[in-house]
């Protein structure tokens, strides 16, 4: 396990206006208008570890379980689906300015594309059957044919790429700019940001269903019960994380969790740009178990809320992941919840800070502590899933 505290985290502040216009303010309100009209919009539930958090010595561990979200297993349709209601606004908006566009009818058909390891594709085709896209989802060469064809299930067309997950996004760039197409991807690289920005500002559902369900009654009496101390949440690319981190920043100000990032050793470009003081690639394989998290650049836009906001990062062991699926399945750590590869990484890496006397100090974990974990994902890959856990 690599570990490493943020030199560069902010102290106890009100969260600062320069990333508010990233994440924050009115375009959370917007996305929660949106996406809460939603066929099928539910908040996920949240998980009480109890077993494990008796085990751990802590005073609590919950788990916000996104396997259920809109029947995709993955919070990922938060983020996708979302950003291309945005575009499919804009359009709409240019469209109806533009005196040429008047009496000609119904323009062309709207083609989407994005990269993917699988969860993310799954959201943009089910966003672009939803909004009337068509979608075409370029995966790497490690993403399974059972998530590969769940993404066809909602009539994308699907490219594999003979390389790594950057090596996806590069090629969908390219095609895009040659055939028109609008990239939907949390992913931001220059000349391309707003998109990711609206693809967080998605995610940020899920940190608020969180908070709505801990903090009850918090704005009306300021009773602080139920306040997260503490949040352990996925790498990857930093989109998730810099959702989570910055509206939790946003709703508690002073009050903000310590927030711990967790990656794969394989995959481990948040962690790197921490060591840096920059956004930085991973130089691992990417061969990881957590095949969500297999990323090796990371989004220069989220890294402006993670490389704030983060207290610590760390990287997770591979043979840890499939132990607390099973566990996870079982019941073993309180309520039973359904934990796919990724999902279960950020408890992974509670576990492991947990059991390490140094670190719990170093973050001020301990018997009061209250922690935040996101299970990402459930069985997206059932086949997989069902060979790890029965």
């Amino acid at each position: 396990m690599n570990w490493t505290l943020n030199p560069d985290a902010a102290p106890p502040m009100p969260y600062p206006a320069a990333l508010q216009r990233i994440i924050g303010g009115d375009a959370h309100r917007e996305a929660r208008a949106e996406i809460s009209a939603w066929p099928g919009y539910a908040p996920t539930p949240l998980r009480n570890a109890r077993a494990l958090a008796s085990s751990l010595g802590v005073e609590s561990v919950w788990v916000k379980d996104e396997s259920g979200r809109f029947g995709l297993g993955s919070f990922k349709a938060l983020g996708g689906a979302y950003g291309i209601r945005r575009v499919m606004e804009a359009r709409a908006r240019r469209a109806a300015s533009s005196a040429g566009n008047r009496g000609e009818g119904r323009p062309a058909t709207q083609t989407v594309t994005c990269a993917s390891d699988g969860n993310h594709g799954r959201a943009v085709a089910w966003g672009a059957r939803m909004f009337g896209c068509d979608a075409v989802v370029y995966l790497p060469v490690h993403v399974t044919e059972v998530r590969a064809g769940a993404i066809r299930s909602f009539g994308a067309r699907v490219v594999r790429v003979d390389g790594e997950y950057d090596d996806a996004v590069a090629q969908a760039a390219r095609d895009a700019a040659r055939n028109g197409w609008t990239v939907i991807s949390d992913t931001s690289y220059p000349g391309y940001m707003e998109i990711p920005r609206h693809v967080m500002v998605g995610y940020t559902i899920m940190a608020n269903e969180a908070l709505d369900a801990l903090l009850p009654m918090a704005d009306m009496h300021r009773n602080m019960f139920g306040h997260p101390t503490h949040v352990f949440i996925q790498g990857g690319v930093g989109g998730l994380a810099a959702a989570a981190i910055g509206h939790a920043w946003e709703r508690l100000g002073a009050d903000r969790p310590v927030a711990v990032i967790v990656e794969p050793d394989a995959a481990d470009g948040l962690l790197q740009s921490a060591l840096a003081g920059k956004p930085s690639a991973s130089r691992g394989d990417l061969h990881t178990i957590m095949a969500g998290l297999s990323c090796r650049e990371i989004s220069p836009l989220a890294w402006e809320i993670v490389g704030k906001g983060a207290h610590a990062f760390m990287t997770v062991p591979e043979d840890g992941i499939a132990p607390l699926m099973r566990a996870a399945a079982r019941g073993e750590l309180g309520e039973p919840f359904e934990g796919g590869e990724s999902g279960v990484a950020g408890l992974l890496g509670l576990i492991e800070v947990a059991r390490d006397e140094e670190r719990r100090r170093a973050i001020g974990l301990d018997e009061g502590s209250r922690v935040l974990v996101f299970n990402t994902e459930g069985a997206t890959d059932p086949e997989l899933y069902a060979r790890i856990v029965d």
